[in-house]
């Protein structure tokens, strides 16, 4: 789950403590623009305190004012539709066509709450079921294949990170690519052989391993939801991880450095046992054209491009690239 919801279930924990009344409020179904998806979260407060987004401000406006005025249930889940009518798409800034349904519970029973952070702090996959005649809430693992589901009597969401990111070096463009990824609901593996790298290392909640590149990459293993880059700049490592991840069903396979330099690793991987059609696979430069030059903004580019193919906004294999020849920045 990416930071926003996640900053939602640790405001129920600590209201907890506060003993004081709160609500959870989901987003359920959309139909025609939303401008949250389903599985959007918000912790709400009896004195109108808000943590996440169910929308875009109007609608958590109207559930601060229903809970500040007492006109939410304390006892039960109930269903709110926003935006049936063109006027209360108006009222509430929906956009044209815009219709959300939201389930609200109140948070009587907070024992589920910590446990599911528990199980996301050891990078699990939790299935949350919520029956929404009587409330109860029970946990179960789950897959990264699972959606939310919701039929009228029960609201099943997925919580924990349902991306994985594997990215290939321990240094300084490796450590914002890794921040600013465990935001965008990515679990974060980092592989890095080299002693001086690993021990310089300093992102909390990023695996770090030890292992070689190959070996990381056959023993994760890959699948539809992971992405692998590789940011070392040693061709030896940097295309031992190659190797196995043009290979994988991976659904993004980058690579830093400048054209010239991409251009040899081609050349290179085409002399071992990959196809001409997965060595295409391989996005070098890696991150969307941007003019990055800094790791920061190299970073930036490629989770654009990560999130840009995610969303389906740009075929894979569309044109991605930093700076033509200035992709060289220490990783």
């Amino acid at each position: 789950m990416d930071s926003v919801d996640l900053s939602v279930l640790n405001s129920l924990q600590a209201w907890q403590a506060q003993q004081t009344v709160c609500w959870l409020a989901t987003v359920v179904q959309t139909f025609g623009s939303s401008p949250r998806p389903p599985g959007a979260m918000l912790a709400l407060r009896g004195d109108g305190v808000l943590v996440g987004s169910v929308s875009g401000g109007c609608i958590e406006d109207d559930l601060a004012n229903r809970a500040r005025q007492g006109h939410l249930s304390l006892q039960t889940p109930e269903v709110l539709t926003y935006g049936v009518t063109r006027e209360e798409a108006q009222r509430f800034g929906l956009p044209c066509g815009g219709t959300l349904i939201i389930v609200v519970e109140p948070v009587t029973d907070f024992s589920w709450v910590g446990e599911a952070l528990r199980r996301i702090g050891r990078h699990e996959l939790v299935a949350r079921r919520m029956d929404l005649h009587s409330g109860t809430v029970t946990l179960s693992d789950a897959s990264r294949d699972d959606e939310l589901c919701f039929d009228g009597a029960t609201l099943t969401t997925i919580h924990g990170p349902r991306w994985r990111l594997l990215i290939i070096g321990a240094g300084q463009t490796s450590g914002y690519l890794a921040r600013m990824a465990q935001a965008l609901d990515y679990q974060v593996i980092v592989c890095d052989p080299r002693e001086e790298f690993r021990e310089a290392w300093d992102v909390p909640g990023a695996t770090l391993l030890s292992d070689m590149p190959d070996d990381a990459v056959v023993t994760l293993p890959a699948d539809g939801r992971t992405a692998i880059i590789a940011l070392t700049h040693d061709p030896k490592l940097d295309d031992m991880a190659l190797l196995e991840a043009l290979k994988s069903p991976a659904f993004y396979v980058g690579a830093l450095g400048s054209r010239a330099n991409n251009a040899k690793r081609r050349e290179r991987l085409a002399l071992f046992d990959l196809t001409s059609e997965e060595i295409d696979r391989l996005h070098g430069p890696v991150g969307l054209e941007i003019g990055s030059r800094t790791p920061p903004e190299i970073a930036v580019a490629i989770l654009a491009h990560l999130i840009s193919i995610r969303n389906r906004k740009l075929p894979a294999d569309a044109s991605c690239i930093g700076q033509p020849d200035k992709q060289e920045i220490s990783s």
